[in-house]
């Protein structure tokens, strides 16, 4: 697919006190650690999860995460989504949110290349809200202070890295300021960088619609 825009961004538009609100809140739920689309949560405790998948998962993705469902962080979300959506001239439609992903990055963590999106729609017949749908805009709200923490940043790559030898990186500084938002196509490749110190918090929203046609 041809894109006038790979991304679109706010920049310091959640407000500050917002921000604290959401990690103070994300703070008291029960943490987990970070998987892949093709991993379950519940996989992580099973027998059959051995030491050597759990190794290579850590390969690709190393953070904690939280999920929240709360309106009133929807809401404040939601208007840029329907602007970037707009504005970037992509205009996809789209009518459901997933949960949203607060995610703490520590020293060390971080997310290799990947995308949002994956090639089978939701298989969910008992949520109509999912099922036959697949992510098309994704969203990250930087919640911490650039002064807060070191590393950590996100980078697009507009080819696949897997089969392109073709370096074609950007480096997205515009989303550093505390409160910035990006709203992206689920497709894009991204990465979250090895934080060097701190901690870096985010928060990651995938919005959902049917197949592209």
């Amino acid at each position: 697919m041809n894109l006038q825009n790979y991304y679109y961004y706010f920049q310091s538009v959640i407000p500050s006190r917002l921000c604290d609100d959401i990690v103070k809140h994300a703070k008291l739920q029960q943490e987990q650690i970070a998987v892949t689309g093709d991993v379950k949560i519940n996989d992580l405790n099973k027998k059959n999860f051995s030491k050597e998948e759990a190794k290579n998962l850590k390969k690709i993705r190393n953070s904690n995460v939280v999920w929240l469902n709360d309106t009133w962080i929807y809401r404040e979300i939601h208007p840029y989504i329907l602007e970037a959506n707009k504005l970037a001239n992509w205009n996809f439609e789209w009518d459901w949110s997933e949960s949203c992903q607060f995610t703490k990055y520590g020293t060390g963590q971080y997310y290799h290349w990947h995308t949002d999106s994956w090639e089978d729609m939701y298989n969910t017949p008992e949520n109509i809200n999912t099922h036959g749908k697949i992510r098309k805009l994704s969203v990250t709200c930087t919640l911490s202070d650039p002064s807060e923490y070191e590393g950590g940043e996100l980078e697009f790559n507009f080819n696949n890295p897997q089969y392109s030898k073709r370096k074609n990186v950007k480096k997205c500084t515009e989303i550093l300021p505390k409160g910035s938002l990006i709203v992206f196509p689920s497709f894009v490749w991204h990465r979250v960088r090895p934080v060097k110190s701190g901690t870096r918090y985010s928060l990651v929203i995938w919005n959902l619609g049917y197949p592209f046609k």
